[in-house]
């Protein structure tokens, strides 16, 4: 596989999407970081770290396991594994940073917004991912990319490998 990021890539791209995410959704906002699971709940964990760092505050976050909410259910296995979603704030008042490691489809964001709106109606939905790698299905896109990725086929892969989850950290193709 070639890598596209190291883990010092990584680092560089997410404090830049941190500065994006302080410059665009908090002046005068409240906000929330949501993570996809699995990669996207430790990618929103280490964009939050980096946006409290510069505000002095907390700032409240949850994590969302999308299974029950997929529109391929069907197909998968018999028991897919479902873990817990955790949304611990109300939404109603705020802008909520959805944070996924690769946008392909769209259908991951889709049944995550179908998720977030079960626990009420956000301000807004914003959406920030380490790679956008094209290929849509939906008419979805990110408002905080790390990176974009041009694929040659639906067949190729982008893997983000980290450090929480994975004996290696960075992002690869193939």
């Amino acid at each position: 596989m070639k890598q596209l990021m190291s883990a010092k890539d990584m680092g560089r791209v997410l404090d830049r999407m941190a500065y994006e995410i302080r410059e665009r959704c908090l002046p005068g906002k409240s906000i929330a970081f949501l993570g996809i699971r699995t990669r996207g709940v430790y990618l929103a964990d280490r964009l939050r770290t980096r946006v409290e760092r510069v505000l002095g505050r907390e700032i409240p976050h949850g994590v969302i396991d999308i299974t029950l909410y997929r529109d391929d259910l069907d197909g998968m296995a018999s028991k897919p594994i479902v873990r817990e979603s955790s949304i611990p704030f109300d939404t109603s008042d705020k802008t909520v940073v959805l944070v996924d490691d690769v946008l392909f489809t769209g259908r991951t964001v889709r049944a995550a917004l179908d998720q977030i709106m079960d626990y009420g109606r956000p301000v807004a939905v914003r959406l920030a991912v380490l790679v956008d790698r094209g290929g849509r299905e939906m008419p979805i896109q990110a408002d905080f990319t790390g990176r974009t990725v041009q694929m040659d086929s639906n067949t190729e892969r982008v893997e983000v490998k980290i450090g929480e989850v994975d004996s290696d950290e960075g992002v690869y193709q193939g």
